[in-house]
């Protein structure tokens, strides 16, 4: 990892606390707001001690574009928790035949980015 890329991911590792540390539910509740934290912490912490033997760059640089989304995301819709994707079984078509394995790899390139590692960790 590059001095520059170690940088980056400590940065976005604070900003998370800070942003935890801030955190109000949009529910203006305390025990939700108190709920949130902890899960926003909790998946901090989590995500960050799976990856953090990870040295293959475009590993990395795909870790950080996860957690800058989910960043996002959560400050846009007030909400901490991944916005799950909706798709019926077999709603993706393979290019040749409608076998499961091919069904199965298209539903994962589907996924959004910043789900990649929900799955994983839940």
């Amino acid at each position: 990892m590059t001095t520059a890329t170690r940088q980056e991911v400590l940065g976005l590792y604070r900003s998370i606390f800070r942003l935890a540390r801030k955190w109000r539910a949009a529910s203006g509740q305390m025990e939700d707001t108190v709920k949130e934290k902890q899960y926003i912490l909790s998946e901090a912490r989590t995500l960050f001690q799976k990856n953090k033997n990870l040295t293959d760059p475009d590993l990395i640089k795909q870790c950080i574009d996860e957690c800058t989304a989910r960043i996002e995301i959560g400050l846009h819709y007030q909400i901490p928790y991944p916005r799950p994707i909706h798709l019926p079984p077999m709603a993706l078509t393979p290019l040749r035949g409608r076998r499961l394995q091919s069904q199965e790899k298209l539903r994962k390139l589907s996924k959004p980015v910043y789900l990649q590692s929900h799955d994983e960790v839940s």
